[in-house]
């Protein structure tokens, strides 16, 4: 639906799809529908509003980098499970029997997931995506604390998670020297230096061409689109087949659990990794036309079409593996790249294919970058974070938080100075990622969910979006994605085997803890009397 100019006595009607209820928002001032939106939650429109459908899909898509993620992390759930532990568990975390009503239907994975936090997103289409969504749906009592704790979980997963795209592009250009350069020993300084010049093409990306990331995100897309099919065709037709059996029927057992099925879950993270930053659009909310329309259904097109391509790609990298053994004990540290070479039989043409997916890596840590800095900045506008007053300024004539992506920039570069010491402290930190994702959806959903069971008639009254999914389907979603959350973020916290030694602990469980200890005792000290959390309206006061 286009903007449209309201009277400034007037209502807001938040008019959506069709059937989508509508509900008064008394603003003053003559204002679009998207600033009447933030009105509402007593916000002001500070950053400059560039995407469209069309361009916030390519975004999240570029972001997401679903197949291309699933490559590098292809090792971690193929050691636990095998060829069909990946593919089973792909298909749980992405999408499982959808129904005729699509995403309203029986969805187990992150599509239910995604699809909850679209319809918060929707009636609530801030930066701050799921710490304000909290501060409404909370009980009145803890609320702003709950809110604060989300906050901070969901800022550290954020930073934590570009970093992890960085650190991937570094190692895996290390895996290309080893690859032609067999002779090559990668030492730690140097992965830091490659995870330097990675990090400089995300800034780049998100300063100098920050005004045009609409137009570059749409080229993003192209590429992951096109590059698709220039790693999915040679590989297919070039590659050795197996047979169906060994990619439906295999399964392996490599961490040494005590049954297959534990095995199966432990493995199921790397599929939940492939799909983890889908958020992103909703910190991006404030600089999208139509947010509470365009996001939501950016989110679950975002799902679709990545989840097809990441499935294509699994698919065809489990049929042509070739020599098994030599892919997985590769000294290039990345099954895929051996499987490329075997393929095609040429080490010029698998170091192309690699290099067209460590593109689209450094192009997905550059929306990793952007969304972590608009969350960054989100946060230090309600004064939760350290020298709020700096971080939270928006360049007055390109509309952007240019101090927050420097924040960002700067937090990923001392966070790559502890791989030099340390490769076990560096991966205990982006470790992480998918537990303090999880644990940021979980609290909104949990909550939503709670509202909707209890359905008191002033207590549980929301101001729904015009993307909604109604009172039989949305139970249903929120139950079946919340049950998918608890159980990504209990496996996120287990090793890769059963015998562990400081480098292989899975250290996740501890930075998860300590980032929560942090989230309190900052908040008693600090963000109790400072955090300034939305203003909303009587009905929510009045629980």
């Amino acid at each position: 639906m286009d903007d449209k100019i309201l009277d400034s006595v007037g209502d807001l009607e938040l008019a959506g799809q069709a059937g989508a209820a509508t509900s008064n928002l008394h603003v003053g001032g003559t204002m679009t529908r998207d600033e009447g939106e933030m009105a509402f939650y007593g916000k002001k429109a500070q950053l400059k509003r560039r995407f469209g459908f069309l361009s916030i899909v390519g975004f999240i898509c570029s972001l997401l980098a679903t197949w291309e993620v699933m490559f590098a992390v292809f090792l971690y759930g193929f050691q636990n499970g095998g060829p069909a532990g990946l593919v089973y568990g792909y298909i749980f975390c992405w999408v499982y029997k959808p129904s005729r009503a699509f995403i309203f239907g029986s969805s187990p994975g992150t599509l239910a997931a995604m699809a909850s936090l679209a319809e918060m997103a929707s009636m609530m289409p801030l930066a701050g995506g799921q710490y304000h969504w909290v501060s409404i749906l909370a009980p009145p009592s803890t609320a702003k604390f709950l809110s604060y704790i989300t906050g901070w979980l969901t800022v550290i997963a954020w930073e934590a998670a570009q970093a992890s795209v960085a650190f991937l592009g570094a190692t895996i250009i290390q895996g290309l020297i080893i690859l032609n350069q067999p002779t090559y020993r990668p030492t730690r300084w140097q992965g830091t230096l490659l995870y330097y010049f990675v990090l400089a093409f995300m800034v780049f990306i998100n300063t100098f061409l920050a005004r045009w990331l609409p137009q570059v995100e749409g080229i993003f897309l192209c590429v992951h689109v096109i590059g698709f099919f220039a790693v999915l065709i040679p590989l297919v037709y070039l590659g050795p087949h197996g047979s169906a059996k060994d990619v439906f029927a295999t399964f392996i057992n490599g961490g040494g659990w005590s049954s297959d099925g534990l095995s199966f879950f432990v493995g199921i993270i790397a599929s939940v990794y492939t799909f983890t930053g889908a958020d992103s659009a909703n910190h991006m909310a404030e600089e999208v036309y139509n947010a509470s329309t365009v996001v939501p259904w950016a989110i679950v097109a975002t799902i679709m079409v990545n989840g097809v391509l990441g499935l294509a790609l699994l698919l065809a990298l489990l049929f042509c593996l070739g020599d098994i053994d030599a892919a997985l004990n590769t000294p290039t540290g990345f099954p895929f790249i051996e499987i490329f070479a075997q393929a095609t039989n040429s080490n010029t043409a698998a170091t192309i294919m690699t290099c067209l997916i460590l593109f689209l890596l450094a192009a997905s840590g550059s929306g990793g970058m952007a969304t972590a800095s608009r969350l960054l900045w989100s946060f230090a506008r309600d004064n939760a974070v350290p020298f709020s007053g700096y971080v939270s300024r928006v360049h007055p004539t390109t509309g952007l938080p240019l101090y927050s992506i420097l924040v960002s920039a700067i937090i990923a570069f001392l966070l790559a100075l502890i791989n030099i010491g340390s490769t076990a402290a560096f991966n205990a930190i982006i470790s992480m990622v998918v537990a303090g994702f999880m644990a940021s959806y979980m609290v909104p959903i949990a909550l939503i969910l709670h509202k909707r069971l209890r359905n008191h008639p002033d207590k549980d009254k929301l101001n729904w979006g015009p993307w909604h999914m109604g009172p039989v389907f949305g139970p249903i979603v929120n139950a079946v994605g919340l049950g998918y959350i608890v159980i990504a973020l209990f496996f996120s916290f287990f090793p890769s085997t059963v015998t562990v030694n400081p480098v292989t602990m899975n250290w996740s469980c501890l930075l998860f803890g300590a980032t929560v200890l942090f989230s309190i005792v900052y908040y008693m000290t600090y963000g109790r009397h400072a955090y300034k959390w939305p203003v909303v309206d009587t009905i929510r006061r009045d629980r």
